[in-house]
């Protein structure tokens, strides 16, 4: 078993029906870029009710169709958020959480250990987030909160730092598989190959990830000589 083995991202998405929310995170294989991803899917009409809408600094889910929204608490929040030389990338509203904690002196870890795994029984869908920061040379870091057995008594928390090396990405998500309940993502997040290109790197996530489930894509490559930033966005439903 090779443990440095990285894979096609790709081929990852199109084995899995379900993997819920997913978060990339990585540097090209060039290394001219930091990359990251952040992608959504849905099985019920209340959370497939969602769009992408990028404000430059933060990306914001908004409700495709306001009239159907049903319950807005766990399906509208702001994925990705930047802070100085830092960006947040999450999938819920612990995107807040770290911002204030950062803007108050805290650190990532400290920011998320006020926080837990989402209220959704019998999910309890994991919170994970990813923090790409650019200050002193470019390092990530990803954490995610899951329950600790299946009732949700406790909270379990994990955290990982990475080097970037290049062309290497994690890759984390919520759910292992579809499934009633829905089984929490295990293990360590998975190592996958980044592209130099963002337009061939959305596309094969968009389009390996399942037809029916899938909702919205976010990538964004950030430039490490000049800090500039390239982002594409695909939603699913656009008026």
């Amino acid at each position: 078993m090779n443990i440095y083995k990285s894979y096609d991202i790709g081929s990852l998405l199109r084995k899995n029906e379900y993997p819920g929310r997913g978060i990339i995170v990585g540097k090209s294989r060039n290394g001219k870029y930091a990359v990251t991803a952040y992608f959504i899917m849905g099985r019920s009409e209340n959370s497939r009710n969602r769009v992408f809408n990028d404000f430059g600094d933060e990306v914001m889910i908004h409700p495709f169709d306001a009239s159907k929204v049903e319950d807005p608490s766990l399906i509208i929040y702001s994925p990705v958020k930047k802070l100085g030389k830092k960006l947040i990338v999450t999938n819920g509203d612990q995107t807040e959480t770290i911002y204030q904690g950062l803007l108050a002196g805290k650190s990532f870890e400290d920011a998320l250990m006020t926080r837990e795994f989402e209220p959704d029984a019998p999910n309890f869908t994991p919170r994970i987030s990813a923090m790409l920061d650019f200050e002193g040379g470019y390092k990530y870091k990803m954490s995610i909160l899951k329950s600790a057995d299946a009732a949700g008594t406790a909270c379990n928390r994990y955290t990982y730092t990475y080097e970037p090396v290049d062309g290497l990405g994690h890759f984390i998500h919520t759910y292992k598989c579809n499934g009633n309940p829905i089984p929490t993502f295990q293990g360590e997040p998975e190592r996958v190959n980044i592209l130099n290109n963002i337009d061939a790197f959305t596309n094969k996530i968009w389009n390996s990830l399942n037809a029916d489930n899938k909702i919205a894509l976010f990538v964004r490559y950030t430039s490490l000589a000049s800090g500039r930033t390239n982002t594409r966005i695909i939603n699913k439903y656009t008026k």
